[in-house]
């Protein structure tokens, strides 16, 4: 592209464009020209000006196989030219069903017999599942229960909904007036969690090491018990990983026993897998894989492997045969592009190739190169807690290794090692002062390898030494 257009994209960027999470400026600013991509493939992106960069977050952690995958490209260039959309209420198409299915049977037993509600991005899939809920106890004479729970740090989207079962004070503060009530319940981190007595290890994931007694559950436990009149109606669960929080990772067997306790009092579970499921951290559904009864699922980003927009809000049948009562009334939500055609065909590609033994073998090896090249940021004393489920690397900076103690959130630590990074050649971004590396499952082991030192280098530009405040 010549100098020329490339200065016009920038300008109109500038101009016209409202970037999600991204501060307005005006276009005679002198902060730095948006960087405008022109094209990916495999896990590299290039932009206007030729320069090419390491796709280290998978493009806001959607683009699962890699940018241009032939299967999925394939799979969407056939189904459009045949049929590109088609209404939902009332009618259907080939590839929505067939994906319904599919998701369905690759969910069971929980899921074996369910049904799914498909939108266009993980809020609403998150928003649809609160009001089949709520309207889910009123059809089984449950008025009362119209409390959820929620994590601290909880981030389920953006719509009024997914706020109000969020707990994300730098997100949705502004916003308290609009939102209905949720309670918050202890969130399972080992790695800050008050009640775990190991001290501090280098070279090891706090979840490893860690010395407790499930406090955590027992937490839980004493929320739901204390909460007046039977008034829970769910837990909403981000499955193994809360991203936002600053990709918190639950000790393994959590979901399961927690989705035990919570049978036991017929508050029903709720798994927000829009960042770990759809084959990111493996399964489609982690939370079924580790045993979890979950009612409901909300699946997104990575579902049409980052092709096209899709999620899809997926149902036990306990949930689904409340509203086939005769009494029941029509569900009245939807979306215009739901079940859109070309994006289902695109998302069962995408379960084809997890299916593959190739792809299979080829993600392992993804998450045993992350989890290899994870030791790498132990050598750097600000490194406080290394971390992975699956293809998601999370590296923690801290001020103080023994006693956790972060930086000053004003001195944008994460922020600047990931601005470093980008110059070397790696996009990614920070969750606070949580690095992070989720590289698409085509990525190979050497390319992770550069992934990590160009990490690790911005690190260590921006913090050459141990440094406290």
């Amino acid at each position: 592209m010549s100098t020329q257009a490339c200065n016009q994209a920038q300008l109109a960027d500038s101009t016209f464009v409202w970037h999600p999470f991204t501060k307005l400026k005006v276009p005679e600013s002198t902060q730095p020209a948006t960087r405008i991509l022109q094209r990916g493939e495999g896990s590299r992106l290039w932009d206007v000006e030729g320069r090419v960069y390491y796709d280290g977050n998978s493009s806001i952690w959607t683009c699962l196989h890699g940018h241009g995958h032939p299967a999925l490209i394939e799979a969407v260039t056939k189904q459009i030219s045949k049929l590109d959309h088609v209404s939902a209420l009332g009618l259907g198409n080939e590839q929505a069903a067939q994906l319904a299915a599919e998701l369905c049977a690759a969910m069971s037993p929980v899921f074996s017999d369910g049904r799914v509600m498909f939108c266009s991005d993980g809020s609403s899939a998150v928003e649809a599942a609160l009001k089949m809920l709520h309207l889910a106890r009123r059809l089984r004479g449950e008025p009362q229960r119209q409390l959820f729970l929620r994590f601290g740090g909880a981030y389920h989207g953006d719509t009024i909904g997914a706020m109000s079962v969020s707990h994300s004070t730098g997100f949705h503060h502004p916003f308290c007036d609009l939102m209905f009530q949720s309670m918050t319940v202890p969130t399972p981190a080992c790695y800050r969690c008050p009640h775990n007595k190991a001290q501090p290890e280098r070279g090891v994931d706090a979840r490893q090491s860690r010395r407790c007694e499930w406090e955590c559950l027992a937490e839980l436990e004493a929320v739901v018990d204390s909460a007046p009149g039977g008034t829970v109606n769910a837990l909403w669960a981000e499955s193994l990983v809360q991203g936002a929080a600053g990709f918190v990772m639950q000790p393994q067997g959590y979901l399961r026993q927690a989705s035990e306790l919570l049978q036991q009092r017929e508050v029903w579970l709720a798994c927000d897998e829009i960042l770990t499921g759809s084959g990111r951290c493996g399964p489609v559904s982690p939370s079924v894989a580790q045993g979890a009864r979950p009612q409901v699922v909300a699946l997104g980003k990575s579902l049409s492997g980052g092709v096209l927009p899709l999620a899809a809000t997926v149902v036990s049948r306990e949930i689904a045969q409340l509203y086939e009562q005769p009494q029941a009334t029509v569900f009245y939500h939807g979306h215009s592009y739901s079940g859109n055609p070309p994006a289902c065909a695109a998302a069962l590609a995408s379960l084809q190739l997890l299916s593959g033994e190739h792809n299979q073998a080829r993600q392992q090896a993804l998450y045993a190169a992350l989890e290899e090249s994870g030791k790498l940021f132990w050598q750097h004393p600000n490194v406080g807690d290394v971390r992975q489920e699956g293809g998601i690397l999370a590296v923690e900076i801290v001020q103080d290794f023994i006693n956790r103690n972060p930086f000053p959130p004003q001195l944008h630590i994460g922020t600047r090692v990931c601005e470093a990074a980008v110059a070397r050649g790696l996009l990614t971004r920070p969750v606070g002062d949580v690095l992070v590396l989720m590289p698409p499952l085509c990525t190979t082991a050497d390319e992770v390898k550069d992934m990590a030192q160009i990490l690790f280098d911005s690190l260590c530009e921006v913090l050459p030494s141990r440094s406290t405040v």
